[in-house]
């Protein structure tokens, strides 16, 4: 504790000294010394509060009571590698199975997202026998090298794409080649995937899987058609290939209508894997790989046995224990329903008065804004969304910057995360002002640029919490 007295910048010079710089900070030129967070609020070392509108980890707020007491009870009593037989782990994967389709029943559980990628990969190559991979542009699945080379959004600035990874478009309808007046974008964007897999198999290459956020995020909070994933899914399948739900960072209810964003896409669609991690933790470094049995076995069949020394230890399994019952007993996933219908409905209000705001989109507590400058060319407001990011931070400390999220607790609630009944006039003019509300994501990007460049827009999702 000690070292939260010490002053910013002596910490910041102490930093710069030991770190390396592509470790970077938010605000790197006055960045922000965090030393303590509770609910939806963080704070700086001089006590100055601000809204928490970047993590998109701590689900149910910073520091929830019944988080922390479960992480601290399980700390006093064990905690050791998933080795020893111990009731937590099969506890966690019983309530985690209770939440998926019944297809969806052997779990492996890991410390972050990025593993659970990782692996998840593993298990597709293992069970198919094949290599390639197919993935959505602009995508990212982790900071592993395995994932870095199925993530447009980062290895288009570094190597390149591999000749075994493939990309097919976004299923965007509002800046994509289908929009929204195509009769069955679904089908044509799922046909994109179809002609990305046949171009593939010219070329004597083998599909093992399709990789996708169930809604891609940093695409650009993008929502798929309606019956999207299903024709994909049939493409791949009948390439030889799986289908990889990555739920990391839209998952555990944030859609409110239901807890996994994959079942959107219509009761009878079952991915092959599902990966899931960030704030099934609510900070605490949990990630879970759950996949079928036949995907499982083959995996078993190589002989050789999968550990992790971390993952599914009592402490993390306790931890995500205490996050479902949280979201159950506070009933969040309903509250995201609720609240993300009413912040649709006021954004809808501020769109009819302000032409920058282009097209608002968004299921629960996952919600695009998209600033452009013109409605006829869709061109980008690059500089007004850099303004009202930087503005965020300076003039009414919200932590922004490409991202913007709001984490408020259910006790007590935010008054801008309450229904329309409860407190009608405290939003709309927060709204109205800067949005300052709701987290956004700023991709950037230039108008005629080439498909490698990244969309630009605003892009808003809170927590359900």
């Amino acid at each position: 504790m000690a070292a939260d007295q010490r002053g910013k910048a002596a910490t910041l010079a102490l930093r710069r000294r030991l770190l390396s710089n592509s470790c970077r900070l938010f605000f790197p030129e006055d960045p922000i010394k965090i030393v303590r967070g509770q609910g939806q609020y963080m704070y700086d070392e001089q006590g100055a509060e601000y809204i928490d509108c970047i993590n998109n980890v701590a689900h149910v707020g910073h520091c929830h009571p019944l988080v922390v007491q479960a992480a601290h009870e399980q700390n006093q009593v064990l905690n050791t590698n998933s080795r020893y037989l111990h009731d937590n782990i099969v506890d966690y994967a019983q309530r985690l199975s209770e939440t998926l389709p019944e297809k969806l029943c052997v779990f492996y559980f890991l410390n972050s997202g990025s593993e659970a990628n990782d692996l998840a990969l593993r298990l597709a190559r293992q069970y198919t026998g094949h290599w390639d991979v197919v993935v959505l542009d602009h995508a990212y699945h982790g900071h592993l090298s395995s994932l870095i080379d199925i993530s447009p959004y980062k290895f288009r600035d570094l190597d390149g794409q591999k000749e075994w990874v493939h990309v097919a478009p976004l299923p965007d309808t509002y800046r994509g080649p289908y929009r929204e007046d195509h009769p069955n974008p679904a089908v044509a964007y799922a046909n994109e995937v179809k002609r990305v897999v046949s171009s593939a198999q010219e070329k004597g290459r083998k599909i093992a899987a399709f990789f996708a956020e169930s809604l891609p995020s940093v695409g650009g909070q993008i929502i798929p058609p309606a019956g999207y994933f299903p024709e994909v899914a049939g493409h791949i399948r009948r390439a030889g290939g799986v289908f990889v739900a990555d739920e990391i960072q839209v998952g555990f209810g944030r859609v409110g209508k239901h807890f996994w964003a994959f079942q959107l896409q219509g009761e009878d669609f079952v991915p092959d894997i599902v990966t899931m991690g960030k704030s099934i933790g609510n900070g605490h470094p949990v990630a879970c790989v759950a996949t079928t049995q036949a995907v499982a076995r083959a995996f078993e069949a190589t002989g050789v046995e999968y550990f992790n020394t971390f993952g599914g230890s009592p402490v993390s399994c306790a931890v995500g224990l205490a996050v479902l019952d949280v979201l159950e007993k506070e009933q969040l996933q309903a509250h995201a329903a609720c609240v993300g219908s009413f912040l649709m409905e006021l954004l809808g209000q501020q769109k009819a008065k302000h032409p920058i705001l282009g097209d608002i989109r968004g299921v629960g507590l996952f919600i695009g804004v998209d600033l452009i400058k013109d409605e006829a060319t869709r061109m980008p407001a690059t500089e007004e969304a850099d303004y009202v990011v930087s503005r965020n931070c300076t003039d009414v400390k919200n932590l922004s910057t490409w991202f913007w999220r709001l984490t408020p607790p259910a006790w007590p609630p935010s008054p801008c995360l309450l229904t329309a009944e409860a407190h009608p006039p405290a939003c709309p003019p927060i709204l109205s002002g800067s949005l300052r509300t709701q987290e956004f994501r700023m991709i950037s990007g230039k108008e005629g640029a080439s498909s490698s460049a990244k969309p630009d827009c605003l892009h808003l999702t809170t927590t359900p919490a």
